[in-house]
C-alpha cells in the first residue's frame, strides 16, 4: 500500500516537475524577446477580454431576471468595446496591463510570504518565502517605473517571475522527491 502511494505521488510530482520546466523555458523566451513578448501579452489579454464580453452576452438570457439580463448585457458590451479598443492600441494596452500586473504581483508576493509561515517547517518551504520576496520586489520595480518602462517591463518582469517561479517549484518538488525516495 505504501509503495503504491509513493509511486502515485512520484507520478504526480513528475507532472509538476514538467510544468516547472515549462515555466523556466517560458521565462527564458520572455526575457530574450521582451518587446515582442510584451505586445503579444497585451494582444492575448485583449482577446481574452473580448471573449469574456461574449460570454457575458451569451449568458444574459439565462440571468433569471430582467435586471440580471440587463447587467450581463451591459457588462458584455463594455468588455467587448474595451477589448477591441485594447486590441487596436497594443502599446497603450501594454502600459495599462503593466500597472495591473504590478498590483497583482504585489498581492501575489504578499500572499506567498503569508503562506510560508504555516508550512515553514516543511522541507523546501524556504523556496515559497523566496518566491514571495522576489515577487514583491518585482512588483515594486514595476510600480516605481510605471509608465515609462511599460514597453519592456511587462515581458521582463513576467519572464523573471516565470523563471523564478519555475526554479522555486522545481527545487521544492525535488525536495519532495527526495523525501519520497527516502520513504520508499
Amino acid at each position: 500500500m505504501a509503495d503504491a502511494l509513493v509511486t502515485t505521488l512520484k507520478r504526480g510530482t513528475g507532472l509538476a516537475i514538467a510544468w516547472a520546466v515549462i515555466l523556466i523555458i517560458a521565462g527564458i523566451i520572455s526575457l530574450s524577446l521582451p518587446m515582442l513578448a510584451g505586445i503579444s501579452t497585451a494582444i492575448v489579454l485583449s482577446v481574452l477580454i473580448i471573449i469574456a464580453g461574449v460570454v457575458h452576452l451569451t449568458t444574459g438570457p439565462v440571468a433569471g431576471s430582467f435586471g440580471g439580463y440587463l447587467w450581463r448585457t451591459l457588462v458584455g458590451i463594455v468588455y467587448i468595446i474595451g477589448g477591441i479598443w485594447l486590441l487596436m492600441h497594443p502599446v497603450l494596452s501594454l502600459a495599462s496591463f503593466t500597472l495591473v500586473l504590478g498590483i497583482v504581483f504585489l498581492m501575489e508576493g504578499v500572499f506567498a510570504i503569508i503562506s510560508f509561515f504555516p508550512v515553514r517547517g516543511a522541507s523546501g518551504s524556504g523556496w515559497l518565502l523566496f518566491d514571495g520576496i522576489i515577487t514583491v520586489l518585482l512588483a515594486l520595480l514595476i510600480l516605481a517605473h510605471w509608465p515609462s518602462s511599460a514597453a519592456w517591463a511587462i515581458a521582463t518582469i513576467v519572464g523573471v517571475n516565470l523563471l523564478i517561479s519555475g526554479i522555486t517549484r522545481l527545487m521544492a518538488l525535488l525536495a519532495v522527491r527526495r523525501v519520497l525516495n527516502a520513504a520508499a
